[in-house]
């Protein structure tokens, strides 16, 4: 018997048990309000309701009679008859089951009024004389003749015990009535320790998926094993048996399984609830599917969940998962308390019909059912012809798939597929299998295993090179292969990218706007309200008036007034004993002046004013009071400014006594608190729905809501002198007078002490060594109480009301990151699994990777010792990042982060100017996209189509019939992307001398015909690439920047054209390339 929380064992033996009276007396008086209120729609005008449980069985079965006696009684009683009346509750049963439930008559008769009646069968007693007291007394308590008995009809009678039962029923005088849907209704809406149960078997369910199933299929592949579905089947079970092989603390004792594990590979699939493992190998073959279906219970309840895996997957077969995964995003978007059960249905057909109507035919006929005791409890199927209300509290398995689809290979193992997806999820909306993800970059797989190409047989020393296939990937060639592999996903990458930017750039709209606060207006520059506020002065002397923001000035006998902010500036000079003061205003028409603000029909301003004084220290100090005054109003405009363009944010809930904060002391903040006393450290705290940090000065304070956090990273000290907690905004805050999106608090883990005196101290030393141990246990302490820390707030950011910010501290990558230069200070720059982040120094990096479009890695070439990186955003109009100075030593390991992390990456020779790229872009995004969309950077794909053309270049003489280039009269700024052997036609004119010698091309020929007449092989792509570097040191250096428009077309593909086939051979060099120029 399992435990569901209803039922307890009790300490008098392995059989005493006991019932939870508690949750017997609550279900009982459920189910008979439920009885009373339904009776005449759900529960048959019963007035009885008979439950007959068969005898126990080995084979994995879903009863409504034992579904009862779990939900009630927390136990399955089996061979146990059942019958509920208004004011009776009759159980036919053993001696030791009696004894059990004779503890329930007080409880029974509390809660619903109806007292237990008893009747005991002895061991060798068929019990149809028990049957005929009951069946009596049913008679007598009912109002009529015949009375009604409600049972349910589809369990059929198992055993003598209910075989005889059903003849007694039938055989007398009442009359049998389904009662199915009520018991439907009844299980449907789950209490909390229902849910609790579900939770916890959800939990199991996505652990046993993600931490056993997972690995065990990579692993298989990995290593080319043969394993059958079955094999697989079987170890499966036995992890969810055993929930300590994946780290989830659930007694064994509770749990099993909802149904054998199913795997199902190689073009035979059954999406049907029923389906099971066959003894077929697993098929990992390119452009295979592998469905896995696993369902763990604890407690009697039920969950499920399963995944489809992709190997190598075709485009139609990605289109067709990605249109699957929205379809059941858009069923479990449906599920809301008040929506019909068709309604989900619906909406993924119409995710379907919008995104690939052809695949409508091949949905499953439903997307679902609901769960709980039973693993499909009927009447709750999410088809089109359902129409019952979903209420808060059901519970629902929401699986749907596409079965019999057609992929584009020749091999029968997977010719034919299917897909499919399901989940376990709470009304409303919350999935509790979420932990095993189902994105695409998640289960797809891409091995490169080309076996479906057919392979011709070619001679030893043919040029041609076979696909790699896995065996070739464990070759000593190793290197090489993960090259391959590289480019190969990076052009799938390609692809994708693309067809996302042409997806985006089709729905951009013009965006307007600068994005700035709203300005004050000239009606708002007021000192003085009435002419009676006017400070009276005797004297007609310049004044400043503090309070009021104003100055005074003297102008035919009368003082008049002017706010400080429309004084633009103010000069004075001293001449012998006279000092003159020249006063600048704000007027429309004037540099930087806001014109819009000062326009007013029919005013008159007044553009400069002069003053002469003979008291040159009262001159001085009224210069230097607007001064100051100036400076004090702009400082807080320009706050108020940017505290108008902050998003408002949520008040701050803080934590209750009982729930204490957890506290982080002595920490200091970046950026810094303004203003000029001594800067003190401050204690962070973490409260209900956000951060506190806080000094012991009383305007020192920040509030971080956890919504307004993007990104939250923690960088323990390791080669660094801080240890630090960072968090990245989705909007600005104010800290201080700053306004800023990164906020960061730190401790310094070793204090900066510099000896003084030249004697250096020996590294045997005790004192130094001493010194280097307390050093060493300050970092270590200091990094975990900022880990405890991390593992607290990580703990409450898990629970259910903050699942949609996706919040977790990210730990940056030490063994990835790399020397670069993101502003104008070298730093080390750190990948994390979400960004790439600078944090030591100021101003800080944080890229978000979701955000890149494509990364241009420029001034990659032979024999240079750095290179940079552009990244370019997908939004156009923001500005592209660029990392200079990266050590070419990094170069390999950024390629193959960037390819892990599915970024598409380009590589070019020069620098780039990415700013009229960008433009032209955006002004025309269809000829972008005509063109071929970032394939103009793709280096590698002009490469072959410009090595014939260099070949053919080397006859190449000026000719007076030659057409001038249309590069000659550009400036370096409009220089061809990448030099090329086409130099200017002036050189040769200018060096007439060369022209009688040999030329390098000439040189570099006869060379290489030397070395094929000795047998040599051809010259390496690394050395042509060096006698080019030699060739190029003739001419003038390249530029390092150069405009993408206006550009003679350079071998590195420097348009927006689609790769095309090499040219012909020609006889002259340096003429106007025909590819069409994207500007």
């Amino acid at each position: 018997m399992a435990d569901n929380g209803n039922a307890k064992t009790g300490g008098g033996g392995s059989g005493a048990y006991t019932i939870n009276l508690d949750n017997f007396s609550k279900r009982l008086k459920v189910f008979y309000d439920h009885w009373k209120e339904h009776n005449s729609d759900l529960w048959g005008s019963s007035d009885a309701i008979a439950i007959a449980t068969p005898p126990p069985s080995e084979d994995l079965r879903y009863l409504k009679s034992s579904a009862l006696n779990v939900w009630l009684l927390g136990y399955e009683f089996p061979e146990t008859i059942i019958v509920f009346m208004h004011k009776q509750i009759h159980f036919l049963c053993s001696q030791k089951k009696a004894n059990l439930i004779g503890t329930l008559k007080k409880a029974a008769n509390d809660a619903v009024g109806a007292d237990i009646v008893l009747h005991v069968k002895a061991k060798n007693d068929d019990g149809v004389g028990l049957m005929e007291d009951i069946v009596h007394v049913v008679c007598a308590q009912s109002k009529s003749d015949d009375p009604i008995v409600g049972h349910i009809a589809k369990e059929a009678p198992e055993g003598k015990l209910l075989e005889a039962w059903a003849d007694k029923l039938s055989g007398s005088s009442v009359q049998l009535t389904d009662v199915t849907n009520g018991f439907s209704e009844l299980f449907a809406l789950k209490d909390t320790s229902e849910i609790t149960c579900v939770k916890k078997a959800a939990y199991l369910t996505s652990s046993v998926m993600k931490s056993f199933v997972v690995p065990k299929l990579e692993k298989v592949i990995d290593e080319e094993r043969k394993v059958t579905h079955s094999s697989l089947m079987d170890d499966t079970e036995k992890a969810i048996l055993d929930p300590l092989k994946v780290k989830v603390k659930l007694k064994a004792e509770n749990v099993d399984i909802c149904y054998p594990p199913v795997f199902q590979s190689g073009g035979k699939f059954d999406l049907k609830p029923g389906a099971s493992s066959n003894d077929d190998y697993l098929c990992y073959d390119s452009a295979s599917v592998i469905i896995c279906a696993i369902g763990a219970r604890y407690g009697n309840y039920c969950s499920n969940i399963a995944r489809t895996f992709l190997i190598d997957a075709t485009p139609t077969q990605s289109k067709a998962y990605e249109t699957l995964m929205k379809a059941q995003e858009a069923a479990i978007e449906a599920l809301k308390p008040g929506n019909r059960m068709s309604a989900v249905y619906q909406a993924a057909v119409e995710v379907i019909e919008k995104n690939a109507p052809e695949l409508l035919p091949n949905l499953t006929k439903s997307v679902g059912t609901g769960i709980g005791l039973e693993f499909r409890e009927s009447g709750l199927n999410l088809n089109p012809k359902n129409d019952r209300i979903i209420k808060e509290g059901m519970i629902f398995n929401v699986s749907l798939g596409l079965h019999n689809l057609q992929a584009e290979t020749k091999s029968e193992k997977t010719k034919q597929y299917s897909l499919l997806l399901a989940d376990t999820c709470i009304v409303p909306s919350e999935i509790l299998t979420a932990s095993c993800s189902k994105l695409v970059k998640d289960v797809a797989y891409s091995f490169n295993d080309e076996d479906e190409v057919p392979v011709t047989k070619v001679e030893v020393n043919a040029k041609e090179v076979l696909p790699p296939t896995k065996a070739t990937l464990r070759s000593d060639n190793q290197e090489m292969s993960k090259e391959e592999l590289r480019r190969q996903h990076q052009a799938e990458l390609a692809r994708q990218k693309n067809e996302e930017t042409a997806r985006r750039l089709a729905g951009v709209g013009s965006g307007s706007g600068d994005g700035r606060g709203p300005s004050r207006s000239s009606n708002e520059l007021v000192a003085y309200k009435n002419v009676n506020d006017v400070p009276y002065s005797r004297e007609l002397v310049i004044q400043v008036d503090q309070k009021n923001e104003a100055v005074l000035l003297p102008i035919y006998g009368s003082m008049v007034p002017f706010h400080v902010s429309t004084v633009k500036s103010v000069t004075s000079h001293q001449d012998n004993r006279t000092c003159t003061i020249r006063i600048f205003f704000n007027v429309p028409g004037m540099p930087f002046s806001n014109d819009s603000n000062l326009k007013s029909q029919g005013a008159i301003y007044l553009k400069e004013i002069t003053f002469r004084s003979k008291d040159p220290r009262h001159s001085s100090e009224v210069v230097q009071q607007i001064k100051t005054l100036r400076r004090q109003v702009a400082s807080r405009e320009s706050e108020r400014a940017e505290r108008a363009t902050l998003v408002t944010q949520e008040k701050l809930q803080l934590a209750s006594n009982r729930n204490k904060p957890v506290r982080l002391s002595d920490v200091w903040i970046r950026p810094a608190f303004g203003g000029r006393g001594r800067k003190l450290t401050g204690t962070l705290e973490s409260h209900v729905n956000g951060f506190r940090y806080s000094t012991s000065r009383a305007d020192e304070r920040v509030d971080i809501m956890y919504g307004n956090i993007k990104h939250a990273f923690f960088q323990p000290a390791e080669k660094e002198m801080i240890t630090l907690l960072h968090f990245h905004l989705h909007n600005h805050i104010m800290v201080g007078n700053k306004k800023t999106k990164d906020v960061q608090f730190y401790v310094e883990v070793m204090d900066v002490v510099q000896t003084l005196g030249g004697n250096r101290r020996s590294a045997l030393d005790p004192d130094e060594i001493e010194e280097e141990q307390r050093e060493r246990d300050r970092k270590n302490r200091i990094n975990m109480d900022f880990q405890n820390f991390v593992n607290k707030v990580n703990d409450h950011w898990s629970q259910p009301q903050f699942k949609g910010l996706d919040l977790e501290f990210d730990v940056p990558l030490r063994e990835l990151g790399f020397h670069g230069v993101p502003y104008k200070a070298s730093a080390f720059i750190i990948p994390t699994s979400t960004c790439l982040v600078e944090l030591i120094e100021t101003p800080f990096l944080v890229v978000t990777l979701s955000e890149i479009e494509i990364v241009n890695l420029e001034r990659v070439g032979f024999g240079t010792k750095n290179f940079d990186m552009a990244i370019v955003f997908k939004d156009f109009k923001k500005d592209v990042l660029r990392i200079d100075s990266i050590p070419s030593t990094s170069l390999d390991a950024i390629k193959e982060w960037l390819d892990t992390t599915d970024l598409k990456y380009y590589e070019s020779r020069l620098n780039l100017n990415w700013r009229p790229i960008l433009k032209t872009i955006i002004d025309d995004p269809q000829k972008f996209i005509d063109d071929g969309g970032w394939e103009f950077l793709n280096m590698e794909a002009s490469d072959s189509e410009t090595e014939e053309t260099e070949e053919s270049d080397q006859g190449y003489e000026p000719s007076d019939a030659e057409p001038e280039s249309e590069s000659e009269d550009d400036d370096s700024d409009s220089e061809s992307l990448v030099e090329s052997d086409e130099d200017d036609e002036d050189d040769s004119e200018e060096d007439s001398e060369e022209e009688k010698g040999k030329t390098w091309e000439e040189l570099e020929r006869e060379a290489s015909n030397a070395d094929r007449e000795n047998g040599a092989e051809s010259d390496s792509e690394e050395e042509r690439r060096r006698r080019k570097v030699k060739t190029f040191s003739k001419s003038r250096p390249p530029p390092e920047r150069s405009s993408f428009s206006k550009s003679r077309p350079p071998p590195e593909r420097s348009s927006f054209s689609k790769p095309r086939p090499p040219p012909e051979r020609s006889s002259f060099k340096g003429g106007p390339s025909k590819k069409p120029k994207f500007r």
